[in-house]
């Protein structure tokens, strides 16, 4: 067995430089400056129209759309009046605010001077403005809304969201105080509610009349129908009674929380295991009705669960925690699933140090097509940071029938329709903080297929290692990368004589794990999708913690990410890498080198803390004998960062904070500071040239909060960057100027390098990398 030894600890180099920005770009004024005038005023009279047609409302202020150019800085429409005050940034191009009839006509003002050629202050400002409306009936429409319009019965649920005033806690309280009385004035019926400064939504029974109410409320910012959840599963048959009996894990070892229906905490496979379960669900118990916890929990606590049952021996090496939030139908309908998880990691969070949880469902009615993120994605974001928890999500399955191909498109088409837009992530896989993770295949026979092979009737849809024909794509805010991360979720066929009907995971296509009906004889289950995927990845997140226990999140995302690969099954699938990580993100975990170094992959890892607007620096050690030899073999050099900032769901880059990093080669220290201190502006900045061969790229990477590159080499000539330069990683912080009181003034983040030379077997690159940062003379940081 190959020895293996604790991963390596390496400290950033002794400058600390300020990272300058530049200024904002100014905006070039119109082609005709009157027509443009006439133009917003025209505009901005039929939005004052629009938003008298507005009802309620806990001040007098009208509400507005102001559409403007790309880049635009939303506190610059102040400049047109102090009484605006902006409430959201919608999109890159649509900023929303309060304005009073004074500033209107204050604005109105500008408008007329600048229409009849006159002087007008901050022109600018009007420059960049595109137009002014109202925030309409169908711009509250949430996309299952305008899908599927209010349900048929007399009176229904819903879902209503009020603009957050994240900076104004008394008019917040004022808002939330007025719009209870209003909702019982109207007689709407107020089932739950969540009431933070960051989010504030109502669950809400009313009948047609009354949503139409609610569409023209001045408060409200959407309306959305409840959450949809789609689950299939079956049942393998199998005598749990020829496995020996499990053994309980060492009462020291860590514990992954199952957040779903709960678990059936009897099951042989699981209750020596189990450390805690409860239910936050009302009125309810924490025992699963429904099987998909049950499932979820198998692949949580084993993490390959089909390896075990290979082998014949179950060894859990975790401690299992079950948090029931859903009803035996795999819904939550008592209130919100939002206030239900809060309570149940603050719970594991506070009684069992836990710090790993799973959550394996989406909300098939919020994909994400981009702009602000809602109500869970929030939630797990602001959970992520303030606990210092890990949520490893689904990336959600797309539905038969709803904008999927028929018959035999499903194979012909693939995979191309996967990059659909009906496609997209659901809620909460956008969630910046917590680990996305999407679904590979693992089998391609069905159960027919293995009793009859001589009969081609059942035909897989994707292969072993491809994308499975239901997972989900990203991106999420600001483009980035979601999922991180696939697993093995299922696969489905076509049977080609029964007019190409799909065959799903129920088939034999899926993943094995445990089930509900042991009692009954059926200790196993199958089933098929991306949540059965997450919890795959939840174990090995919380495996991390054996060898590292008190690793922080931030760590053991970019642990993972850092030993991720796209599967070789997967790489030509498209003909772009960009969409290849929307579907793939950063690829499937390698385990070999997840928990410990060998002599041929070493990883160096730091945790720190940054200030805004600087540079933090890192050398490398590149042995000479990574680069020596002429023979081809590949080697390869991996950086991965993490880090959790604070978020806010009324801007539309939603982080409070960007950091990032880069991969340069340079002569010495001074030379790489000398160059990142004259990047001056942000192009400046993302001109400086990144060692090349980058799989992802800078641009594409920085978007997420967890990142990852790897740059592949299979041979060095004698002007190699890496034989002639010293090899640094650069990690840089800017905060939004809107973040800045958001944001810590030292920031935390996780970064980890890795150097493989894998094909070497007498490599001896730990060896030497260790040698060479003993014999570095320690520095003192400034700080």
């Amino acid at each position: 067995m190959e020895e293996t030894f604790p991963h390596l600890n390496i400290q950033r180099e002794a400058p600390v430089n300020e990272k300058r920005p530049g200024g904002n770009p100014r905006t070039a004024p119109p082609d005709d400056v009157p027509s443009h005038g006439r133009g917003l005023l025209g505009k901005l009279a039929n939005a004052t129209r629009e938003a008298s047609e507005d009802i309620g409302g806990f001040d007098e202020r009208k509400l507005f759309r102001f559409t403007v150019q790309k880049g635009f800085n939303p506190d610059d429409l102040r400049k047109i009046s102090t009484e605006i005050e902006v409430v959201s940034q919608e999109d890159e191009t649509v900023i929303i605010g309060f304005a009073t009839n004074a500033a209107m006509a204050q604005f109105e003002a500008r408008l007329a001077s600048m229409a009849s050629g006159g002087y007008v202050t901050n022109k600018e400002v009007i420059y960049a403005l595109q137009s002014v409306d109202g925030w309409s009936p169908e711009d509250r429409k949430s996309w299952a809304l305008k899908q599927h319009g209010f349900p048929d019965d007399e009176d229904f649920l819903l879902d209503v969201e009020i603009w957050p005033l994240e900076d104004r806690p008394d008019a917040r309280q004022q808002a939330w105080d007025k719009f209870d009385s209003w909702l019982s004035e109207q007689r709407i019926e107020k089932l739950d509610q969540v009431k933070k400064p960051e989010l504030t939504l109502y669950r809400l029974r009313c009948t047609a009349a009354q949503a139409e109410s609610l569409l023209h409320h001045r408060d409200i910012r959407s309306i959305d129908l409840l959450p949809s959840f789609a689950l299939e599963r079956s049942i393998v048959f199998q005598d749990i009674q020829q496995f020996p009996e499990v053994q309980a894990p060492p009462a020291q070892a860590p514990g992954v929380v199952v957040l779903d229906s709960g678990i059936a905490d009897g099951h042989p496979l699981l209750k020596a295991a189990v450390a805690n379960t409860a239910s936050f669900l009302p009125g309810e118990g924490p025992h699963d009705e429904n099987g998909h916890g049950t499932h979820v929990a198998g692949l949580a606590l084993y993490g390959d669960f089909e390896k075990h049952l290979r082998a014949g021996a179950f060894t859990p090496t975790l401690r299992l925690y079950s948090g029931r939030i859903l009803d035996r139908s795999n819904e939550n309908t008592t209130g919100f699933v939002e206030n239900h998880i809060e309570e149940a990691v603050r719970h594991f969070v506070t009684e069992h140090g836990c710090k790993v949880f799973n959550l394996s469902f989406g909300d098939s009615n919020k994909p994400y097509f981009g702009g602000h993120l809602k109500g869970l994605s929030v939630t797990l974001d602001t959970l992520s940071r303030e606990l210092g928890v890990l949520f490893v999500v689904s990336s959600g399955n797309h539905r038969i029938g709803e904008g999927s191909p028929d018959g035999l498109e499903w194979r012909d088409q693939y995979p191309e329709y996967l990059l659909n837009e009906s496609w997209r992530v659901i809620e909460p896989a956008p969630a910046l903080n917590a680990l996305t993770v999407g679904s590979l295949v693992r089998h391609t026979q069905t159960y027919n297929s293995q009793r009859y092979p001589l009969d081609p009737a059942e035909i897989p849809i994707a292969q072993a290692g491809q994308p499975s024909p239901f997972t989900r794509n990203g991106h999420s805010v600001d483009g980035a990368i979601k999922p991180e991360l696939v697993a093995h979720g299922g696969n489905w066929a076509i049977h080609a004589r029964a007019n190409y009907a799909l065959l799903d995971g129920l088939t034999g296509l899926g993943v094995v794990s445990t089930g509900l009906q042991f009692a009954d004889g059926r200790p196993f289950q199958v089933d098929a999708g991306t949540s059965m995927a997450a919890p795959q990845v939840a174990h090995l997140a919380a495996t991390i913690l054996h060898e590292h226990p008190d690793a922080t999140a931030n760590f053991i995302r970019a642990q993972l990410c850092l030993n991720a690969a796209i599967p070789q099954a997967s790489q030509h699938l498209f003909e772009k890498n960009k969409a290849l990580s929307r579907v793939c993100g950063y690829g499937e975990v390698d385990e070999t080198a997840l928990k410990r170094s060998s002599e041929n992959a070493v990883t160096l890892i730091t945790e720190s803390r940054i200030e805004n607007k600087r540079h933090h620096f890192y050398e490398i050690p590149v042995p000479p004998d990574f680069t020596s030899g002429g023979k081809k073999r590949l080697r390869e050099i991996a950086v991965a960062l993490a880090y959790a900032p604070p978020v806010r769901s009324t801007r539309i880059k939603y982080r409070a904070t960007r950091i990032d990093f880069k991969l340069v080669a340079a002569r010495d220290l001074e030379h790489v500071t000398t160059m990142f201190n004259k990047a001056t502006k942000k192009d400046d900045y993302q001109s400086i040239k990144e060692l090349a061969g980058a799989t992802i790229g800078q641009t594409a990477r920085s978007k997420g909060t967890v990142q990852a590159d790897s740059w592949k080499f299979f041979q060095f000539n004698s002007n190699s960057a890496l034989r002639n330069k010293k090899l640094f990683v650069v990690v840089t912080r800017n905060d939004f100027p809107w973040g800045e009181s958001l944001c810590d003034s030292e920031e935390s983040y996780s970064l980890l390098v890795s150097l493989r030379d894998k094909q070497n077997l007498s490599a001896q690159l730990y060896t030497q990398i260790k040698a060479r940062l003993d014999a570095r003379v320690p520095v003192r940081i400034r700080v």
